[in-house]
């Protein structure tokens, strides 16, 4: 099936970010707009108290539940907002380094931003997402 999203690669801009700057879709593509992926279980507790890594892999998990009920996949995401709970730069790579191995190859542009504070009891970490599909 072909894909909707180009990712698209700066060769001016730094090779630093883990990440393509731009991703574009076509006109024809069904776009998804995903809620805030939050690391929840099933029955609202929240997952890996404490524990930054262990909550982006809940969110991520969560996410491709949401994406699956859209019909789409992460190779269909078009971008990200992963959202920390953390002043530390160390909590913030934490999270990353487990959205960007999850996504691998598909490495969306994506903004990693420390927050004050996030909606459930001991939440660290939330993904929000879109995506793009051609059906």
């Amino acid at each position: 099936m072909a894909k909707a999203v180009t990712l698209i690669r700066s060769h001016t801009l730094s090779g630093v970010a883990e990440y393509a700057y731009a991703a574009t879709a076509p006109a024809e593509s069904r776009l998804v707009f995903l809620a805030g992926s939050c690391p929840l279980n099933s029955d609202g507790t929240t997952f890996g108290i404490g524990d930054y890594a262990a909550q982006a892999a809940k969110c991520i998990e969560n996410m491709t539940v949401a994406l699956g009920d859209a019909g789409a996949t992460l190779d269909d995401i078009i971008v990200t907002r992963v959202l920390v709970a953390s002043a530390e730069q160390r909590d913030l790579v934490a999270a990353w380094d487990v959205v960007r191995e999850a996504f691998g190859d598909h490495d969306v542009p994506s903004t990693l931003v420390g927050v004050a504070a996030l909606g459930y009891d001991h939440q660290l970490v939330e993904i929000e997402a879109t995506a793009a599909v051609l059906d």
